[in-house]
């Protein structure tokens, strides 16, 4: 009426590609806070420090025993060999 017409005239378009806009903004900005959050939780564990050159073989067998990698039964195995031969 009185010289607006039908319809949605360009302020209405652009009131709805505002809107469409906004949501498509808050929806890819939730989502991202989501993932920062959650990949704040998985923390990657430290690689093994690197066996020092002038270490000799009872010194690197008693850090595999310490780091867990043979148990004790191995750990004497080995330490008696090396010490035998």
């Amino acid at each position: 009426m009185y010289g607006y017409g039908y319809g949605m005239n360009g302020w209405g378009y652009a009131a709805l590609v505002i809107q469409v806009l906004f949501w498509a903004l808050l929806v890819v900005g939730v989502a991202f806070l989501i993932r920062y959050l959650a990949r704040g939780r998985h923390e990657t564990p430290a690689p093994p420090p690197a066996p020092q050159a002038h270490q000799g073989p009872e010194q690197i067998l008693a850090g595999r025993f310490a780091r867990g990698e043979i148990d004790e039964e191995e750990y004497h195995r080995r330490l008696t060999t090396l010490r035998s031969g």
